[in-house]
């Protein structure tokens, strides 16, 4: 798609400060886009084709700014006050902005036998990944930030007290904020041994979904390991909505919508009509790289989107194919297990991921691409990607650089787009049953559904994809 001469000069005009080696510049007040497929991450919204390194840089912060202006809502920098401490195994943080304060914690349990600095992974809602020896876990309870009950939590939680309920950012990219400030006391604190150039991410379900996109849009993350995220976080919105069409039960951009609040309002003028979003879920990837990346899934629910997943994903690992890193991306997909309970034979998988980009091990191999879904789950690359992969040029990549890190009252690529208002149907829950049964997240039902049918206190067993699965949520 051109867009002319008089785009391609915006795009020169304003240097982007956290990227000194090019100039990058704004998006166009409006744009005009029509693409049923995927398209290419290697190619501007002007037309100009990305060939080298530098340039892609640019193109990933083109991406960030469309990610936020147009389905995620915007992600404020660093706000003007952060301070906190790290007191035994609590991280506490107080962030300041504009007259308004709130403070929250994270809690870290520390690895086992070991002396001297450690790395750690950032579980997002709690992990469902096996602890790794040697590194620590640090929850963050990301509710607190940003509710996400159903569409009747719109703007509640520390983050909208801070920038108020009308902020246009959804649950997610207000998470991501909130990691950010996490590692900005963990930056500034000498109380503890973590090794904070060593910080994985993790969630899952919902959560994998807010892991993604933190691994995305905050670049001290070194490794995403992002588990069975499926629609909205590691599958990509047009092949989800092509699998409903042809009659699968699973999860597209007009259920996720009315479901919950992790996108931003502005997102909902496109869940009908995908083709004008100027990106999908494979440029996630492309926001991660050159950094480690595990998508953990699960092809045995449909709900999940398993054939949207891997077509999404083997698609996003062309990213770190054209910088020449094919190994720094993986995608583990197994299936005949219950939802965000990992089977053993993953274990490998994302300890091979840890042990290189957390521990620092050489010779690790994480040259790892796998499905047990018959025929690639479904997908058929031929009829989503029309473009080829470059060779780019140039030296290495650095982080891809977002508002988050931006110094307070630093210029920054990304428009601040005003919210839009939307009224979402709240989810018709039910009272939780007291005895603890299958945990939040965990599936709780569906056809030949044998395991535990009731909740833990705090959550509630839904059908989401009737009558093939259900979960507490």
């Amino acid at each position: 798609m051109n867009l002319g001469l008089k785009c391609l000069l915006a795009y020169l005009v304003v240097a982007l400060p956290a990227l000194a080696q090019s100039s990058c510049g704004t998006l166009p007040a409006s744009i005009s886009f029509s693409d049923a497929k995927l398209s290419s991450p290697f190619v501007f919204l002007n037309g100009t084709a990305v060939t080298t390194k530098d340039q892609f840089a640019c193109r990933q912060a083109e991406i960030s700014a469309l990610f936020q202006k147009y389905e995620l809502g915007t992600l404020p920098p660093k706000p003007q006050s952060v301070t906190g401490s790290v007191s035994g195994n609590t991280i506490s943080v107080t962030a300041s902005n504009g007259g308004a304060s709130i403070s929250f914690t994270a809690t870290i349990t520390p690895p086992s036998g070991v002396s001297g600095k450690y790395p750690a992974i950032i579980a997002i809602g709690g992990s469902s990944i096996p602890s790794q020896p040697g590194v620590a876990t640090i929850a963050f309870n990301n509710d607190d930030i940003a509710l996400q009950n159903d569409g009747t939590s719109r703007g509640i939680g520390k983050f909208f007290t801070l920038y108020g309920a009308n902020h246009s950012a959804g649950a997610m990219i207000a998470w991501t904020w909130g990691i950010a400030r996490i590692i900005d006391v963990l930056e500034s604190s000498t109380t503890h041994n973590i090794d904070v150039t060593k910080l994985g991410v993790t969630g899952c379900s919902r959560n994998g979904k807010g892991a993604f996109i933190a691994a995305a849009f905050e670049p001290r993350i070194a490794l995403g390991l992002v588990q069975e995220s499926g629609s909205g976080g590691a599958g990509c919105w047009r092949i989800s909505k092509a699998m409903l069409q042809a009659g699968t039960s699973t999860q597209d951009a007009v259920e996720i919508v009315g479901e919950n609040v992790w996108f931003s309002p502005n997102f909902n003028q496109y869940v009908n009509n995908l083709p004008a979003l100027p990106f999908d879920h494979h440029m996630l990837a492309a926001l991660v790289a050159p950094r480690g990346l595990l998508i953990i899934e699960n092809d045995g629910i449909d709900w999940l989107g398993p054939q949207s997943v891997w077509g999404c994903q083997t698609t996003g690992a062309k990213n770190y194919q054209a910088l020449g890193i094919s190994d720094s991306m993986g995608i583990s997909m197994v299936g005949n297990h219950a939802h965000c309970s990992m089977p053993s034979s993953q274990n490998g998988d994302v300890a091979a991921f840890v042990n290189r980009f957390l521990k620092g091990q050489s010779g690790i191999n994480t040259n790892i691409m796998h499905t047990d879904g018959a025929n690639n789950a479904g997908f058929v690359p031929a009829n989503w990607v029309t473009w080829t992969v470059p060779t780019l040029s140039g030296d290495s990549l650095p982080p891809v650089a977002t508002s988050s890190t931006a110094a307070s009252g630093s210029s920054t690529v990304i428009p601040t787009t005003p919210a839009t208002t939307a009224t979402l149907p709240p989810v018709t829950t039910t009272a939780p049953v007291p005895a603890p049964q299958q945990t939040k997240y965990g599936q709780c039902g569906g056809n030949g559904w044998t395991g535990p049918t009731v909740c833990q206190s705090g959550s509630t067993c839904k059908a989401v994809s009737p009558p093939y699965y259900s979960q507490c949520l």
